[in-house]
């Protein structure tokens, strides 16, 4: 009877009994509130979704955070963290496993909180956003100030009157949210856009951000303990006070600010100083450099008057130039007419000197020495134009003397190749070059021919036919 029972069962598919188990896990729970240890948690996936596991000491279970709902966290997850979420129980067909679709995180207790925020502290001390070095001087008097705030709250209001009260500046508001699951990013994006703004631009480039709120429970101020607000405060260029709820409250982005403030209002004081006690500083300094001016003055007036009673009276000074000047006004007249009586009696003498007589006398002389020196002038041409016609005759006959010219004279001849160049030997004639033979009374061509008989050096000369005589008839000079 049991057979037949089974095989009334009803047929399912896979995919049938894993959309009907979907169904009844997802209509049976819904939405659930579960606690947790973060485990497998590696961050993000390439898609953007996170994967990792809820586990305790008896239960496992996976978990999901779709891409949207993770950017949209004010608490990431962290490897060991314990967590309360809320998702949707369902399950995924593919591994026949069910899971937790997380739509909201949250460390489960302040104990939770605090070790998260110790590692997270460690972890950005270890890459230096908290180093001393890298945090900048306040400016003394900024011109403009950025507060990056809720612009409804009281924090803003209350900048506002201090710095109305010790000095007023030109403030510009980024308002922001203080808490919330966007109010970190929002915050970070305050501070880059700050930063952002150019020197000249439209809106003036502060030279000083206060980044303010109130106070709040560790809850409520998680927004600036997050990483992407403390990077953006320790990265900016423009000095920042953090101003991050009461006195015992301590935030992370209050190591990475270049100043902290207690409270909002102590922050606007950092700012700025006191205006009327600048005023009443620069009215001392001014008294005070009046007040040494005129001491100075009276003590060079003293000195002064000491040093005058210390000189000589001016008649003292003046009595010794006046006599000088006195005589030398005496002598004067006297030394102007011994000058001109001397200059009298040279005028005189060069005077006597140049006389009719004496100058004709004078240049008789003179053209009588003119007339010796023409004398001995000609003579010396002479002498010296002889001297060099001899040596010329005597260069002229050396050189008669050494020409080759007298050797043809004597009946010999110079024989040239067609080039002009003498030919020294007969071993430098060959047969059929063209000769010039030279004698004593003019020029004859003629062509080397090598049938002459051998000569006693074993060598053959060749004969010489003649081509005419360039003056005269005379017939070859080696012919037959």
């Amino acid at each position: 009877m049991a057979e037949p029972v089974l095989n009334n069962v009803v047929e399912w598919t896979v995919s049938e009994l894993s959309a009907a188990l979907k169904r009844t896990v997802e209509d049976a729970y819904g939405y659930v509130r579960v606690r947790g240890e973060v485990s497998g948690f590696k961050g993000p996936h390439s898609s953007g979704h996170v994967y990792f596991a809820l586990k305790d000491e008896n239960g496992r279970i996976e978990a999901v955070i779709w891409r949207m709902t993770y950017g949209r966290m004010r608490v990431k997850p962290e490897e060991g963290l314990e967590v309360l979420v809320t998702g949707r129980l369902t399950t995924y067909p593919g591994r026949s496993s069910y899971q937790i679709v997380i739509d909201s995180l949250e460390p489960a207790g302040i104990g939770a909180l605090m070790k998260l925020l110790e590692e997270r502290k460690k972890k950005l001390a270890a890459e230096g956003l908290f180093d001393e070095a890298r945090k900048q001087l306040l400016p003394f008097l900024p011109n403009v100030i950025g507060v990056v705030t809720s612009p409804t709250g009281a924090v803003i209001r209350d900048i506002l009157h201090r710095l109305e009260d010790r000095f007023p500046r030109r403030v510009l508001v980024w308002p922001v949210r203080v808490q919330g699951e966007t109010s970190a990013f929002e915050v970070a994006n305050a501070i880059n856009g700050f930063n952002a703004l150019p020197q000249q631009g439209h809106l003036p480039r502060p030279e000083l951000i206060i980044v303010a709120r109130g106070g709040g429970s560790l809850e409520d101020l998680w927004s600036f303990n997050e990483e992407i607000v403390v990077r953006a405060a320790a990265a900016s260029m423009i000095p920042l006070i953090s101003a991050v709820g009461h006195e015992t409250d301590v935030t992370l982005i209050d190591f990475a600010a270049d100043r902290r403030a207690p409270t909002p209002t102590a922050a606007a004081e950092m700012a700025v100083p006191v205006r009327a006690e600048l005023l009443a500083t620069l009215a001392g300094l001014g008294s005070r450099k009046l007040a040494c001016w005129q001491r100075n003055i009276k003590q060079h007036r003293k000195e002064l008057s000491l040093l005058s009673r210390a000189l000589p009276a001016r008649d003292e000074l003046l009595a010794v130039p006046r006599q000088r000047l006195d005589s030398c006004t005496g002598r004067l007249p006297r030394a102007l007419l011994a000058n001109a009586q001397l200059h009298h009696r040279e005028f005189t003498r060069a005077a006597s000197r140049l006389s009719p007589r004496l100058l004709s006398h004078r240049i008789e002389r003179c053209k009588e020495q003119t007339s010796a020196f023409g004398d001995r002038a000609q003579r010396a041409l002479r002498v010296y134009r002889d001297r060099h016609a001899e040596r010329l005759r005597s260069a002229s006959q050396l050189l008669t003397a050494y020409s080759y010219r007298g050797v043809l004279a004597r009946g010999f001849a110079l024989v040239r190749d067609g080039d002009g160049r003498p030919l020294r030997s007969s071993a430098a004639v060959n047969a059929g070059m063209r000769l010039d033979i030279e004698f004593s009374d003019g020029r004859v061509g003629a062509t080397a021919d090598g049938d002459q008989a051998p000569q006693p050096s074993g060598k053959a000369k060749p004969k010489v036919r003649g081509s005419g005589w360039s003056s005269g008839g005379q017939g070859s000079l080696f012919g037959s």
